[in-house]
């Protein structure tokens, strides 16, 4: 019986075999996530070294998101035809791949490539943890798992401008990279020898129209937000991309709903779970939370560099305390959440995230760093409360078969929401730093105030969702 239809608690596996497939899974994916923001502080010397604008350089970022949101949708089908260890070492072996061309590139474009291939795999890496996590672990254990594995999910993104300041202030941008061969080629070893052969046996067909679709709508939504900003220099870009991702993604899902209700079994992306409030809900507060992290964690660099002054090393560790406190903090999320459930923990965070990103919008010119950081510090206490619960809570009563899509869904709207917050902010900082009428860094602060602005009303959004929340669900088994 593929693994996809059983439920958790008929799985054969020892807790021994449990705890090393998840640990192998965390550890590569905390490695593979941390390539959404390690370039971050990084960009200015990739600029100088292939003498590439700031909007060509920024395609780093943007082809990662980019690749995350295409692949991403293809993983429900992956998970239900093939078994975890063979995903893994594909996902593994791309990103390992991707790292070491990044490494030694000798051009902007053999770079981007790189990117790219470091990204696919990324992209397969996450859903497979969900995925084991839900099926293997007991329900009443989950929430501290999910504690856990948010630690590579939030905090990833969160630490990754620090250690990559750390590495460039020591070294150069390449050893951002460097550094983390010898963990990918660790991982693929020990994931030869331990991952277990469980999942898979589906052989429903790859429905190629609903891949181009995926491509179509995810692609071309990721790439209009980040490329938003283009709209000021007359670019029809945004426009375009934006209106082949909408038209995409509505094809997409009428084409998925038609082959459901055909029982062909050859959706790539089984919708139904959208129909529990529950997950709809929560798949929303996930949003709201990873689309004001990232954009926070690109803006306040910004900040920090452009206004205070401030080194990248020095940038990197204004950002260390959130990172740590989000990290401490989500395992102990975790516990209380199996304990007391969703909404005691949403509601506070969701209001610690809007009221971090509001205090946010005082900052200046004459902000010092440990108010900064005090700001930080909050947002990520909100971000620990909401985003650890959001994602056990939003799959926990989804039926076991649908479990590989349910995280598909999740984890391909993370990567949409993420690109849609750094756009919203990005695009935020340029406008309000435009309309000031001031140069320098009084413009750039007028800048960032209005990108915190944007990202205080999407903070509000979480806040009005939070209460209807509900209780914990049963997962179903069929």
């Amino acid at each position: 019986m593929p693994e996809a239809d059983e439920s958790p608690a008929q799985s054969p596996l020892s807790a021994k075999a449990i705890t090393a497939a998840i640990a192998i899974l965390a550890v590569s994916a905390f490695v593979m996530i941390l390539n959404e923001t390690v370039l971050s502080v990084a960009l200015p010397q990739l600029m100088r070294e292939f003498e590439v604008s700031a909007t060509t350089v920024q395609w780093l970022t943007t082809g990662f998101l980019l690749t995350m949101a295409v692949v991403i949708p293809t993983t429900g089908f992956l998970l239900q035809r093939f078994t975890l260890r063979r995903l893994f070492l594909v996902a593994i072996s791309l990103f390992l791949v991707g790292t070491v061309l990044a490494t030694v590139a000798p051009s902007f474009a053999v770079v981007l490539v790189a990117r790219v291939l470091q990204a696919a795999g990324t992209a397969m890496v996450m859903p497979l943890l969900m995925t084991t996590t839900l099926t293997l672990v007991q329900p009443m254990h989950r929430g501290t798992v999910m504690g856990l594995n948010s630690i590579v999910i939030s905090v990833g993104p969160a630490v990754g401008p620090t250690l990559s300041g750390i590495v460039i202030e020591a070294f150069n941008w390449r050893w951002v990279f460097g550094f983390m061969v010898p963990i990918a080629v660790a991982a693929l070893l020990i994931g030869a020898t331990l991952m277990p052969r469980i999942g898979g046996g589906g052989r429903a067909a790859l429905d190629l129209p609903s891949v181009v679709l995926s491509l179509l709508g995810f692609g071309g939504l990721v790439t209009a937000t980040s490329t938003v900003s283009d709209l000021a220099n007359g670019s029809l870009v945004p426009l375009v991309a934006g209106v082949v991702g909408i038209g995409g993604l509505v094809w997409f899902v009428i084409r998925q709903r038609s082959l459901v209700a055909r029982g062909s079994g050859r959706a790539l992306l089984d919708l139904s779970p959208f129909t529990q409030r529950s997950f709809t809900l929560s798949v929303v507060l996930v949003m709201v939370a990873m689309g004001t992290m990232l954009g926070t964690v690109i803006v306040l660099p910004m900040f920090a560099q452009s206004v205070l002054g401030l080194s990248v090393l020095a940038t990197g560790l204004m950002l260390l305390p959130g990172g740590v406190t989000q990290g401490l903090l989500s395992p102990f999320v975790g516990r209380l959440y199996d304990a007391v459930g969703p909404l005691p923990l949403v509601v506070p965070g969701t209001i610690l995230l809007a009221a971090a990103e509001w205090w946010m919008v005082t900052i200046d010119a004459g902000t010092t760093v440990p108010t900064i950081i005090a700001m930080h510090v909050l947002f990520s206490i909100g971000m620990s409360l909401v985003l650890t619960p959001m994602l056990t809570h939003a799959l926990s009563g989804v039926p076991v078969r649908l479990y590989g899509h349910g995280s598909a869904i999740v984890n391909a709207l993370q990567q949409l929401a993420g690109a849609i917050g750094i756009a919203a902010m990005v695009g935020g900082l340029a406008w309000g730093a435009a309309m000031s009428g001031v140069a320098g860094p009084a413009g750039e602060a007028a800048g960032v105030r209005t990108a915190f602005v944007v990202a205080g009303i999407i903070a509000l959004i979480g806040v009005a969702c939070a209460p209807f929340i509900g209780r914990r669900s049963t997962p179903q088994g069929a």
